[in-house]
């Protein structure tokens, strides 16, 4: 008899009718899923167009495509397969019928038919997740399949050459997943079998005499199943060349010696044990012949395991640094590949402590080019006095070089995006976000170390319309309708006016004039892009849109890039460049990686570990048309060449790109803070001092402020400067960082990355004398802090109604010496705009400030003003003109004092910070003169 199970049903019974409804409703689904997928695709194809960059989609597509069939097509193949053979297999066993109740009522249902419905579709899903888990790594794919087999030297543990970790490596072990995958599954299945097959055996009676239960198929899977982990043991022995150590990434000693040989006879004894599990199915043995086909392989690992250990604690531990030796120093070199740091130079840098070893008569270019705008200050204040109404934005600031008056100049710039969320609720609507209010205007420009007399900086381009004060420098494409902000689609040549800028109590209206978008087009394509686009209620019904309508999509210029090369990194910090011709592009830089190089250490970008990379492309983005290009930069990179093999349409050389747009281009800010960070520990080339971690550097800290106000240290980001590097004739745009010992605050040495030139992308190491300890920026601080003149005018300030921020610390390389400078600004309560009020200036034995930077620039290299020596307390006197001492009550004095401060008091409550200001400095003169009487 069939076996009979009373399932009780929960619910009312459905009739057929209901059954052919839902089957209706998940076609209708699948349809709707499927064709929304297609459109979407359609409408990619016609954005890549749009860009020129068809063949880009169509071959990504197909690759992507290619991968998911492939794989979805062979996991179908093999699970319906197994799943056939099984069957097969237990046909004898397996019950004809199947008894369930429904309603009351019995109900037969064939056991053959309803395990051929459960393999097919469940066959069918885990295809298709399978297939799209796997296309997933299309990327890694193609580079195995493309890329140039380069050969080269061999790898010191397995011999094989780099693109073999960087190609190869990666798709064997997505090969081997997805084989032990498909393992995994088919021993599932034989396991259901077996337990179908088993109960009806036990429940018939008919239980052999030979096997007590039918475990060929579990052995014919299990089988399979050991060949896979034997794939996998093999292929993760490569794996150990990058597996990260206390001490060190790499193959150890133990590994050479026991693991990577021992992991061989782990192969070995896998293969056995599938044999074994294979003849179990064959010959049709016992189920305990299928325990036996494990055990080989389980005692292999053991005896490796604990002859690993072995090594390592009584050969290894007590000769650590003997036994590893070589090891580490195929960590140090592999790592400085990898990272190139064996590319830079390094040479010395006496730091010199005396004002006349800065030599500021012939350093007068780096001196006119120190920044004193911080960034965040000149943000907060070109928000006040730039953004002329709500809706703009300057999300950044960058800073560049330009030629201005005939010689190059260190400049920042800002970009004023419109950000359609500050609109007012009144306004939102439509038509105003989608063809009125559709892109930025303009740029803002000024030198990194000029201010008005009021401390506000001094605008080379500003408002709107653009004005510039610059000959040679203007801007006749101001429009940004791609940018960092521009988050939203838009439609452009509309019948709508478009927004460009206010005009008193009127607004600026125009057109877009470019090519830039995809071609709306007839009703069909019209209401294919609303779907796509979310635009279904608005954009069919629109008069204002035509068939000559542009959409703009992906505007904002990190999705727009990361669309285009999902392969490549992208530094998230783009910047904008005013061409020749006037027109604005933003500059991006774009990252090759890998986290299997072999021996290097791994380090972590935008959270993906990895453990190589290279600055290989140069992005530029046009903001009006968005036109995209992408410029090759670095041809001995692999893996570029390897995309460039596959998107030969994508990429140009860098000799294409225009001589304008050179002149601009600059050493990465990403690619410099992970070059320090690993230069700190892998500028030790000698194993043994690499081993103590004897001169272990860390990028410099500073004084930082948390988001609750309170202090903070914080590691340097890189600070670009225009100078002349020690033993350069050039000015040159270069970025530096300062290092520090790790765990101590006085400075090591500083790391220069160069931009101009034959010199892109080459890299200067400086390094200070052992003998001579040096003041780190945390140390320049405490000096700071600790001068009564200058931290009691600090407290000052912070009081009444105003607050003192203080700019990032800088320090520049100046001849021979270093050269530390700090802006210091006033802001009042009542008012989110900084000023300048201070400038400090300090050297290893000086400490000056001024109300400017030529103020404190002459105390610090003279001996007048505020300048204050590390030794001596502050001098003072007041004379006359005639240089007769001028003799006042010390009454009168203290009264004046107290109008001067009571007056500064007022001034500062009121926003006026300028002339509080001045009234400070009339206090100051009081007090000194107080100070010269009591003497």
């Amino acid at each position: 008899m069939p076996e009979t199970i009373d399932w009780p049903l929960h619910s009312q019974p459905r009739k057929p009718r209901n059954f052919k409804f839902f089957f209706l409703i998940a076609v209708l689904v699948v349809l709707v899923l499927a064709s929304r997928t297609a459109i979407s695709y359609w409408v990619d194809l016609l954005w890549f167009r749009s860009l020129g960059y068809g063949e880009v989609f169509w071959k990504t597509r197909g690759l992507e495509w290619g991968v998911f069939a492939g794989f979805a097509a062979a996991t179908f193949a093999v699970l319906l397969g197994v799943f056939t053979a099984l069957k097969r297999a237990h046909r004898d066993d397996l019950p004809t019928t199947h008894t369930v109740i429904l309603a009351g009522q019995s109900v037969d249902l064939p056991v053959a038919t309803v395990l051929r419905v459960v393999a097919i579709v469940g066959s069918l899903l885990i295809a298709v997740v399978t297939g799209a888990a796997m296309a997933a790594q299309w990327p890694s794919l193609a580079l195995w399949w493309y890329a140039p087999r380069t050969g080269g030297a061999g790898d010191p543990i397995f011999g094989r050459p780099l693109d073999f970790y960087l190609f190869t490596l990666p798709a064997w072990q997505a090969l081997v997943g997805w084989l032990m995958t498909l393992a995994i599954i088919s021993c599932v299945i034989a396991g259901v079998f077996m337990l179908i097959s088993g109960g009806a055996r036990a429940l018939g009676g008919r239980l052999s005499s030979v096997v007590p239960l039918p475990w060929r198929g579990l052995s014919a899977t299990g089988g399979f199943l050991l060949l896979v982990l034997a794939a996998r043991v093999y292929v993760d022995r490569f794996a150990m060349m990058f597996e990260p150590h206390t001490i060190f990434s790499g193959v150890t000693y133990t590994d050479a010696h026991v693991t990577i040989n021992g992991l061989l006879f782990v192969c070995a004894a896998l293969v056995i044990g599938a044999a074994i599990a294979i003849a179990t199915a064959v010959v049709n043995l016992r189920g305990r012949w299928l325990a036996a086909a494990v055990a080989p392989a389980a005692i292999c690992y053991v005896i490796v395991g604990l002859a690993g250990w072995y090594v390592t604690t009584f050969l290894v531990k007590p000769n650590q640094l003997d036994r590893e030796r070589p090891y580490i120093a195929d960590n140090i070199e592999m790592t400085r590949q990898a990272y190139a740091l064996d590319k830079f130079a390094q040479h010395e840098f006496p730091a010199e402590t005396t004002p006349g070893a800065a030599d500021p008569a012939n350093n007068q270019a780096t001196l006119q080019n120190i920044r004193l705008w911080d960034v965040q200050a000149l943000k907060d204040t070109l928000r006040q006095v730039q953004e002329i109404r709500t809706y703009y934005d300057f999300p950044d600031i960058d800073i560049d070089r330009y030629q201005i008056g005939g010689s190059l100049r260190e400049v920042m710039l800002g970009v004023r995006e419109l950000n359609v969320d500050k609109l007012p609720e009144s306004s939102r609507n439509w038509i105003n976000d989608k063809l009125i209010y559709t892109h930025g205007y303009g740029i803002t420009m000024n030198p990194v170390n000029g201010f008005t007399p009021e401390g506000l900086p001094t605008l080379l381009l500003s408002n709107m319309p653009v004005q510039s004060t610059v000959p040679g420098i203007n801007v006749t494409r101001p429009e940004i309708y791609f940018g960092e902000m521009t988050n939203t689609d838009v439609y452009v040549k509309t019948g709508q006016q478009e927004f460009n800028y206010p005009e008193g109590q009127t607004n600026n209206l125009t057109s877009y004039k470019g090519d830039g978008g995809i071609v709306v087009g007839g009703f069909l394509r019209r209401i294919v892009l609303a779907f796509d686009r979310g635009d279904l209620a608005k954009l069919p019904f629109s008069d204002d849109v035509t068939a000559d309508s542009r959409l703009l999509m992906r505007r904002n210029i990190r999705d727009r890039v990361a669309a285009l090369a999902p392969f490549l990194s992208f530094d998230q910090d783009p910047y904008i460049v005013v061409g020749d011709d006037g027109r604005l592009s933003w500059m991006m830089d774009g990252f090759t990686s890998s986290d299997s190089y072999p021996y290097s250490a791994t380090y972590t970008l935008d959270g993906q570990e990895i453990n190589y990379l290279r600055n290989s492309v140069k992005v530029v983005v046009d903001a009006y048309d968005g036109t995209t290009t992408f410029y090759v930069f670095d041809n001995q990179d692999p893996i570029i060449a390897a995309w460039r093999k596959i998107f030969p349409g994508l990429f140009k050389d860098a000799a294409e790109m225009p001589s304008w747009q050179r002149k601009h281009v600059r050493y990465p800010e990403l690619m410099l803070s992970l070059q320090a960070e690993a230069y700190g520990l892998y500028h030790m080339t000698n194993p043994e001092v690499f081993y103590n971690r004897e001169d272990l550097w860390t990028v410099a800290t500073q004084a930082g402020m948390g988001d609750q106000g309170e202090q903070t240290t914080e590691a340097m980001e890189p600070n670009f400067v225009l100078m002349n590097l020690p033993g350069e004739s050039g000015l040159e745009f270069v970025e530096i960082l300062p290092f520090t010992p790790a765990n101590r605050n006085n400075m090591i040495g500083w790391i220069a990355a160069r931009s101009d030139g034959e010199h892109y992308g080459t890299a200067v190491v400086y390094d200070f004398p052992k003998t001579r300890l040096v003041d780190g920026p945390q140390q320049i601080e405490a000096r700071i802090d600790q001068n009564a003149q200058l931290s009691g005018q600090l407290t000052l300030w912070n009081q009444q109604g105003s607050h003192v921020r203080r700019g990032s610390l800088l320090v520049i390389p100046c001849g021979k010496a270093l050269l530390y400078a700090e802006p210091i600004y006033l802001q009042a309560q009542r008012s989110p705009m900084p000023e300048l009020r201070l400038v400090v200036l300090a050297l290893q034995d000086r400490l000056a400030y001024a109300p400017n930077f030529e103020g404190a620039l002459a105390s610090l290299f003279g001996n007048e003003g505020s300048t204050l020596s590390a030794a001596e307390a502050p001098q003072a006197a007041m004379t006359t003109a005639a240089g007769a001492p001028k003799v006042e009550s010390q009454g009168s004095l203290i009264s004046e004092a107290g109008r001067d401060f009571s007056d500064y008091q007022r001034l500062t409550s009121e926003g006026k910070l300028a002339e509080a200001g001045q009234k400070l400095d009339d206090l100051k003169r009081v007090l000194d003169k107080l100070n010269a009487a009591a003497k």
